[in-house]
C-alpha cells in the first residue's frame, strides 16, 4: 500500500505517506567513517536522470567591486515524460540601492558533451576545461544580462562522505530518491555581466555547487539554509535541509571550510540556526533576522576544528515567491500539493560579519561577505 501511495505521490505531486526517519539514509552516516572526499573530474559529470529530478549547476560571485551575482543552469525531468532546461542569472547591487536584476530563460536544444562534463544549448554554454579546474559560463539568451565569466578553483573541490549523497526510501538497497551536493568552495572569478545599465566586472571570489535532487523537490525537503561566506583567507559553505514529516523531519547538513590550496575540514557535523525570526505577514513563514552557523570537524592532521558565524542578517536582499518566478516545469512538479508555498529569503548584511575559527583552542577571526538563503517549501 505504501508503494502504491508513493507512485501516486510521484505522479500527482501529493503528500507522501509517513515512512519515518529510517526511510532516509543520510550522507551523515558515510561521514562518520569518511568525513569528506576530494572531487575528481569524473565527480563533476551531469547525471541527467531519465526519472523525476531537478539538477543544477550554480555559480555564486562575490565581486571586488561590491556586486553579488549568480548564474545557474537547471535541468529538470518530470516523471520521465518531459525534460526542460532553464538559465537563471541574478545581480545584487552594492549598497542595495537598486532592486536585484533577475533573468530566467528557457533553453532550446539543451545537451551535454560525450562525457557529460559540459553543458550547451542555443545561446548558452557551461564548459569545463581539460584540467577539470575551471568553468567558463557564456550566455546571450537574454539581452538584459549577457554573461561571460570564468570560475577557477583556488582550493580543491569536495563532497561529504564517499559520494555526497543521501538516499530516500524504506529499502536501503532500492532507494527511490536521492539528494547530492558537491562543492568548489573557493574560486577565482574573472569576467563580466553586460546589462542594459552597463558592464559589470565580476572579478573576485566565487563558489560552485553542483546539486541533484533525484525526486520531487518538495518530497525531499521542507526547508533549506544555504551559506556562502568569503574572506581574504577563508571560504565557508554550508547546505542544510530538513525533510518533510514523511521522512521524520530529518535534518541533513553538509559543508566545509577552505583556504587557498586546501580544504581545512568538511563534513556533516554542522548546524544552521535562526536565533531570531519574525512572522512574514504575507505568507506566515518565520523570516530569519539573526543567525548562527557552526561548522565542526577534524583536520587531516587530526586537529579538532570549528568555525562560527553569527549575527544580524540586516535587511533582506530579496524575497522570492518561487511559484511566481520559476518556469512552468517546476510548477508541474510541485503543483497541487497541499501546504506547498515555497519562498526564498536572501541576505547579505551590509554590516560585515566575522568568521571565528578555532583550531585546538587557538582562535582566528576574520571579517568577510556573507550571502545566505533561507527557503521554506512546505
Amino acid at each position: 500500500m505504501n508503494w502504491i501511495k508513493q507512485q501516486v505521490a510521484n505522479v500527482a505531486g501529493t503528500q507522501e505517506p509517513i515512512y519515518g526517519p529510517s526511510a532516509i539514509q543520510s550522507v551523515a552516516k558515510q561521514a562518520e567513517k569518511v568525513p569528506w572526499t576530494e572531487l575528481e573530474k569524473k565527480d563533476l559529470k551531469w547525471r541527467a536522470m531519465t526519472s523525476t529530478c531537478v539538477e543544477t549547476q550554480t555559480f555564486y560571485f562575490n565581486s571586488e567591486s561590491g556586486y553579488i551575482g549568480m548564474a545557474q543552469v537547471i535541468y529538470s525531468n518530470v516523471i520521465g515524460l518531459h525534460t526542460t532546461c532553464q538559465f537563471n542569472t541574478k545581480i545584487f547591487y552594492p549598497d542595495q540601492q537598486k532592486s536585484p536584476l533577475w533573468c530566467s530563460d528557457a533553453l532550446d536544444q539543451a545537451d551535454f558533451d560525450a562525457e557529460k562534463l559540459c553543458f550547451h544549448a542555443d545561446g548558452c554554454a557551461i564548459t569545463l576545461n581539460d584540467a577539470g579546474d575551471s568553468y567558463t559560463i557564456k550566455s546571450v539568451v537574454n539581452e538584459e544580462c549577457i554573461v561571460n565569466v570564468t570560475v577557477t578553483r583556488s582550493a580543491p573541490g569536495f563532497q561529504v562522505g564517499n559520494n555526497g549523497t543521501s538516499f530516500f526510501g524504506p529499502d536501503p538497497n532500492e532507494p527511490w530518491g536521492s539528494m547530492r551536493h558537491v562543492f568548489w568552495p573557493r574560486c577565482r572569478v574573472g569576467g563580466t555581466f553586460i546589462t542594459k545599465g552597463g558592464e559589470i566586472d565580476f572579478g573576485g571570489r566565487g563558489l560552485f555547487v553542483h546539486a541533484l535532487q533525484g525526486m520531487k523537490p518538495h518530497h525531499a525537503a521542507a526547508k533549506w539554509d544555504f551559506i556562502d561566506f568569503q574572506t581574504s583567507s577563508f571560504s565557508a559553505v554550508m547546505m542544510q535541509y530538513t525533510t518533510p514529516p514523511s521522512y521524520g523531519s530529518t535534518t541533513v547538513n553538509v559543508g566545509g571550510i577552505a583556504t587557498d590550496g586546501k580544504i581545512l575540514f568538511a563534513g556533516a557535523s554542522n548546524t544552521a540556526n535562526h536565533t531570531k525570526a519574525k512572522p512574514d505577514l504575507e505568507n506566515e513563514w518565520p523570516e530569519p533576522e539573526e543567525v548562527k552557523f557552526e561548522w565542526k570537524g577534524v583536520t587531516k592532521g587530526g586537529e579538532d576544528m570549528k568555525a562560527t558565524i553569527e549575527g544580524s542578517l540586516g535587511n533582506r536582499l530579496d524575497r522570492v515567491d518561487v511559484m511566481a518566478k520559476v518556469p512552468g516545469f517546476i510548477k508541474t512538479i510541485v503543483g497541487g500539493t497541499v501546504g506547498t508555498k515555497p519562498y526564498i529569503y536572501q541576505y547579505s548584511p551590509q554590516q560585515r560579519l566575522s568568521i571565528k575559527l578555532d583550531v585546538n583552542g587557538k582562535e582566528r577571526v576574520e571579517e568577510g561577505t556573507l550571502f545566505s538563503e533561507a527557503t521554506f517549501i512546505t
